[in-house]
């Protein structure tokens, strides 16, 4: 506050002194060409304008000075208050047992992220154990927030979490937004590690006062196997209610109560079967997935939607770019396997998309992340 005050007075300094100086100095022009032709001047208005220049000038450096002293000491204050402030939240937490997210980075940006944290949303969320994670920021991709923490799996290990808040969760304080989970194909990796230009393609996927945005969460996949997702899509029981996950999120940051209405999971190719099979598992838990260039085991993953809870329907997108005729027909014989299979498999609602088609494989494949990202947005919107 001290330096927002000092700027004023040293800019008007600076300002003057300026305009001082140049009227000191077309007076000494003048005195000049007077004396050329031999006429009588007046020097006091070019000393006084000298006089009043030269003190501006001592003005404007004290002002520096002062407004720099007032900067360090505003930092050194900061990072105190930061440190007294991180106990007391830690403490609050542990109070409540809210969970995740005590801050992340600057607290100026912690506390735009934890504003208005909802308290536990659902049945499944409240009885989750408490976890206490602590994001930082880690980049800005898309646009975006990147921030990172570790957060307990399943199996009761922490792993890492990484967190992608679009653009408009900075600009819009008191919005809540859905969440879609991103899959990992490869062991102690996160999805986005794998797909690097997801956040470009969902953030141009997300147009304001077009799709509703979401967060993205990329949480990394486990060990015990090089293809995780291909275990995943083979067994049921693999598709676990992440809890600790759901609670972490929705304590840490501006999010829709956990559900089938707010939840959605993605997964590009080689995390796609475990986009499907955690859709078609676990509907009351994901109301949408998109499943993007995958390969899939139609036979499990139909057996998969056939275990699902009663009562529910998977809303799957399954696509592929037009050129990629093995992914194309992956598609359609596990959406023509879930057609004729048992129970809850036959209910699932499956869409193709096949008609992406570019100059290269990574146009491609930013297009089908776009396209998947507007069908997830615009399906957890419906629901919510």
């Amino acid at each position: 506050m001290v330096r927002s005050l000092l700027v004023i007075p040293l800019l008007a300094a600076a300002l003057g002194g300026i305009w001082l100086a140049r009227g000191a100095l077309l007076r000494w022009r003048d005195l000049r060409a007077a004396e050329t032709y031999e006429l009588a001047g007046d020097r006091w208005p070019m000393l006084v304008r000298a006089a009043g220049a030269m003190v501006c000038g001592v003005c404007v450096t004290a002002l520096t000075l002062l407004t720099a002293l007032g900067a360090f000491g505003g930092l050194s204050g900061g990072s105190r208050q930061q440190d007294r402030a991180e106990p007391v939240t830690d403490a609050a937490v542990s109070g409540t047992g809210a969970g995740a997210g005590d801050g992340a980075g600057p607290a100026a940006a912690a506390a735009v992220r934890q504003q208005a944290a909802p308290p536990a949303a659902n049945e499944s969320a409240a009885a989750a154990p408490a976890v206490t994670s602590r994001f930082d920021s880690v980049g800005h991709p898309g646009g975006g927030e990147l921030l990172q923490s570790a957060v307990l799996g399943p199996d009761g290990r922490p792993r890492n979490v990484r967190v992608w808040l679009p653009p408009q969760y900075a600009k819009e304080p008191n919005a809540r937004y859905p969440v879609v989970v991103m899959h990992a194909a490869a062991p102690h990796k996160t999805a986005d590690a794998e797909v690097p230009d997801v956040f470009e393609g969902i953030s141009s996927a997300l147009q304001p006062g077009k799709t509703r945005p979401f967060i993205l969460v990329a949480p990394e996949a486990p060990d015990g196997t090089a293809h995780p997702c291909e275990l995943v899509a083979a067994a049921p029981a693999a598709v676990a209610d992440d809890a600790a996950l759901r609670t972490t999120i929705a304590t840490s940051f501006r999010t829709l109560p956990p559900g089938p209405a707010s939840w959605g999971a993605l997964g590009v190719e080689g995390g796609a079967p475990c986009a499907a099979a955690a859709g078609l598992a676990r509907p009351d838990l994901y109301g949408v997935a998109a499943a993007v260039s995958g390969r899939y085991d139609a036979a499990a993953l139909t057996q998969t939607g056939a275990e699902a809870p009663a009562g529910s329907a998977a809303k799957l997108l399954l696509a592929a770019a037009k050129a990629d005729a093995a992914g194309l027909d992956a598609a359609r014989k596990l959406q023509a396997s879930l057609k004729a299979g048992p129970g809850p498999a036959a209910k699932a609602e499956v869409r193709i998309s096949d008609n992406v088609q570019d100059f290269s494989p990574d146009r491609e494949r930013l297009r089908l992340v776009r396209q998947a990202a507007q069908f997830l947005a615009e399906a957890l919107a419906k629901a919510s």
